[in-house]
This record gives C-alpha cells, structure tokens and sequence, in this order.
C-alpha cells in the first residue's frame, strides 16, 4: 500500500509521540485524580488512546470484529439497531421494525436524514447495499462475509427510501439482535464498491458515525474528529447529537509499561489491555477501570476429536475435570473476573449454569484416564502403546492473561500425567499457524455474538461454520440441536435447546471452559467520564467528555 503525504505526516508525528512515550515508560509515578461528578457534560478536548496493536488490514468485513481494529469501527459507523451489555436491543438507524410469525421475513423502517460522512444518504439502498455485503462478502474482490451473519439470509429489497424489508429460507429469530454485532457496521455504498485494497486505504472510508478520520499513519496511529452535523445516536445512550470530545487518537504502542507510563504522566488518558495484576496498582492511583464482559461464549478450550489423544471422550473429560480454575482466578486475575459456569457467558439471556458438568476433580481425572489406557510412567508421564500422553497448548495473543493461564494448565495437566508443551506466537503468527481444527487438538477460543441464534452455526460446519470440534455432521445429536436451535420460532423454546446443548457439548468434554471472558481491558483517567460499553464490550465515545 502506498503511502499518501497525509499519512506519512502522520507517521513522522506518530514517530515523535513514541519517542515521548518511550521516555515516561519508566517514570509512572503516583498521581491523585480528581473523583468523578455528576457535572454536564463539557464541550471539547483530545483524547489519546493507547492500543497494543492496530492489527494488520482495515477491510471492513475483515477487521469490524477484531478486537484491535473493532475500537476504531465503533466510533466512525453506526448500526442499525443498539444492543447493551444485557442483550437488550434498541433503534438506531432502524427506528421500528417488524417481522412475520415464522421469523423468514423482517421489515426495517429506517430513521431519515442520516448521511455518511461522503454525503451519500444512509438510506434504503445503502442499508441493502450493506446487508448484501456482509451476508455475501464480495469473492470478486477477495472479501469473505461477516462470520456470524445469518447463514439463512436470501435478499433485502428497498421497498422506499426509508423501508427494507428482509427475507430469509429459514426461521431466524436472531436477525434483529445481529445487526448490533460489532461486525455489522453501515459503510457507504461508494466505499464498498472499491477494490479490497482500496478498501483498506482509510483514506476512503466513509461512515454516518459520531467521529470521521481525520488522518492516520499504517501501524502507527489512527486519528478521529468529531462530526459536527451528526444527529443520529441511540437514544439508550441518552444522547444523540454530536460527540463533546474534539478528537480521539489510537496510537499503537507494544509495551504494557510504556502504555502505563503514558496514562500515568498524562500524556494518554485511556490504555487498552493491561494485565489484570497492573489494575489494582492503576485503580490505587485514582484511574478508573472498564471490565465490560461481552455477550458470547466464555473462555476456553475447543477440543479438536480428530487429533490425538482427544478422540477419546474419556481423555476430554479427564482434562475437563483437571483444571483448577480457582487456582487460575486466584493467580492470574483480580476482582472483576469469574470462573465460567458453562461455554456461554452468563450474562447472555438464555445461560444456565452447568459448572457441575466440567468442576475440577483431579481424581477423577486421574481415574478417567487409567480406564482410558493411559499408564503413569516413572518420570510421571502417561503413556499408551508406545505413545506419550501429549498435547500442545497455543496462547492465544488476543487475550492479554492466555500465556499465563496455559503456563498454570500446563502444570495442573503435568501433575495428572499429560506432556504439555506452550507456544507463544504473536498475532499474526497466530493466524497463519494456529486455526481451529486443522492440526490443533486445543484451540484457546472465545467468541462475542449477539443473540444466542448464532451459537450452534459456529460449533458445526453448517453454511461454512467454524466446526470447533472436528466432528462435521457425524454427530447426530449435535447437529439435531443446532437446528431447533436456529430453526426456532419461540424464544422460549430455543432457550430449552441452548439448555439442551450446553449439557451435551461439555458431559461430551467437547469444550473446557475456564473463565468468564474480559477480554477488553480499559484503564481511563478519572476526568474522562461518559464512557459506555455495548453488548460485545467495545468503548463507545459518543457520550464521553473530559472534566475540565
């Protein structure tokens, strides 16, 4: 990608911004902050925000559920509807919306006079524009669809400029929730129809958000401005005009401690993915920490059944039962994070508790796996016809706390007679060498969704699913309750099927849930207030100002 003299200003800045940063990295000395109030919010100001990575393209489809680039998105589109932490939905760009009784046909009636920051019209046709984008992606171009886009979606039609209406081949109950995922973001039609590597040249995107780009430099920073003439906010946020902050600046910086440094000398006021044991000291010091959990599945283990030794589900169960996630909480986390009660996160309405399924029971570990065949040798490592009991874990680089939880895994599956190795990679030498299924018997995995419809799509490989467990469509159980699960007409129903497939993925030892996931980790100077997360836990700054 070339390098336009805009951004290769910014690159210079951003040089000399890294520099200073560099420089307070070891200087992060106490500060007092002011309490927070209940004053109105204030006009004006500049934020820096500083982020571990900018991840490496800014293709729409590719990058709008990254949890680097997703920071970015979030501010400069908006989405059809609104969906917070609870799961609650709520308009946006689609005022109201109606839907017949089987759930196959939807109709949005769109909000009027929103623009995109190129001037073309949010309307209809851009909404259809959008819809068709993420359902299909664009092979010509080499754009895949948005992951957990409904698979059912056959056509959206705009039947005026304010009305489309939506069909699909199947029930899915899930379509209105989904369009507040993070990957759903309404992108001006002159912006999709660029080449991909336009595309990802944000010189030429357009959004209808609070905040445009202003300028940025690759790798380096993203800065945003605030758009005067926006007027289109949810109205759960309280406040639907523009933005009080002047600007907001994402500046990549790599080190936690320069990070640190910079927040606590004042030259950032919001740093992204500290580690949990830095919080408290941050928090001592008067910053204010964000720990939103999203609406998706918990962290854990997918266990791949066709590399060895998991075909076994005995051996699945005895690693189930082999962590101690007390001992991880205790050790790696601090106030905010809980261990999981299942492989979706208790805050999405439909989760039960099914802790007792997968709790830590190393003798029963210890007993599942002499019934499996696996002798503890001299040295303590199991072994099996010549075989050593051996897995690999992959640290996950998304998750800030991935490499120290897989150290103390490692340890408590050693003491049970496993040979386990930990890889570390960066991000992306994680996804070029570490994918679901594939060669990897445990893959470190989370997932934000929206509505819990999408859920049994991703564990299979359903309309292109992610087949989490390597077991395709052989297993019959498994895939009857993917599709009541998304065939569902009843919300009450499909919640017993959730039950329903919650107990059989976990007593199957298919997932090994460890934790509650807080993945988005903010820590913010007590003067910026007004800060909210949404559903799947990303920052939103169109409410946030700065305490004069």
């Amino acid at each position: 990608m070339s390098s336009s003299p805009k951004r290769r200003r910014r690159a210079a800045l951003g040089a000399a911004l890294a520099l200073s940063l560099t420089l307070l990295a070891g200087c992060a000395g106490s500060t007092t902050a002011a309490a927070p109030t209940d004053a109105a919010p204030t006009e004006g100001g500049d934020v820096v925000f500083l982020i571990n990575s900018l991840g490496t393209s800014w293709v729409p489809n590719e990058s709008s559920i990254s949890s680097y680039q997703g920071n970015i998105w979030g501010q400069v589109t908006d989405k059809l509807v609104y969906v917070d932490d609870k799961g609650e939905v709520s308009p946006w760009i689609a005022e109201s919306w109606d839907q017949n009784t089987d759930a196959t046909e939807f109709t949005l009636h769109l909000k009027e006079g929103v623009t995109f920051s190129d001037g073309t019209p949010l309307d209809a046709a851009a909404v259809v524009a959008n819809l068709d984008y993420w359902a299909f992606g664009s092979a010509d171009k080499g754009i895949a669809p948005i992951g957990l886009f409904p698979k059912t979606y056959q056509k959206a039609t705009a039947v005026d400029a304010a009305t489309v209406t939506v069909t699909f081949s199947a029930s899915t109950l899930g379509f209105i929730p989904t369009l507040g995922y993070h990957g759903s973001i309404l992108v001006s039609p002159k912006t999709l129809a660029l080449s991909k590597q336009d595309q990802g040249n944000l010189d030429n995107f357009s959004g209808s958000g609070p905040f445009t780009i202003k300028s940025w430099a690759d790798g380096d920073d993203v800065v945003l401005e605030k758009r005067a003439d926006y007027n289109w906010g949810p109205a759960a946020l309280g406040h639907t005009g523009p933005a009080y902050l002047d600007t907001l600046t994402y500046k990549q910086v790599a080190e936690s401690s320069t990070r640190i440094g910079a927040l606590s000398s004042n030259q950032a006021q919001v740093i992204y993915n500290v580690q949990p044991s830095e919080i408290a000291g941050l928090t001592d010091k008067g910053f204010v920490a964000g720990l939103p959990r999203y609406l998706g599945f918990t962290n854990g283990y997918a266990v791949n059944v066709q590399a060895a030794p998991f075909g076994d589900v005995k051996v699945r169960q005895a690693l189930q039962h082999g962590i101690d996630r007390q001992q991880i909480l205790d050790t790696v986390y601090t106030d905010g994070w809980e261990a999981a009660e299942g492989f979706i996160q208790s805050g999405v309405p439909e989760s039960t508790d099914h802790s007792a399924d997968f709790a830590y029971d190393p003798e029963a570990s210890a007993a599942l796996l002499d019934e499996a065949g696996w002798v503890k040798g001299t040295d303590g490592k199991r072994s099996k016809d010549g075989q050593t009991l051996a897995v690999t874990l992959y640290a996950n680089p998304y998750l800030a706390t991935s490499a120290s939880i897989d150290e103390l895994v490692s340890q408590q599956l050693g003491d049970l007679g496993f040979d386990v190795t930990v890889q570390t990679y960066d991000v992306a030498t994680f996804g070029e060498k570490v994918k679901i299924g594939a060669n990897t018997p445990l893959y470190e995995v989370t997932r934000s969704f929206i509505d819990v419809g999408t859920v049994a799509g991703i564990l299979t490989n359903a309309n292109k699913g992610e087949d989490w467990f390597g077991l395709g469509e052989t297993d019959t159980t498994l895939n009857g309750l993917r599709d009541r699960i998304a065939r569902a007409t009843d919300k009450d129903d499909r919640a017993a099927a959730v039950d329903e497939l919650q107990t059989y993925v976990l007593q199957q030892g298919l997932f090994v849930p460890i934790t509650q996931i807080v993945q988005r980790i903010y820590v913010q100077s007590p003067k910026l207030q007004g800060v909210t997360y949404n559903g799947v836990a990303i920052a939103d700054y169109a409410t946030a100002y700065l305490q004069k």
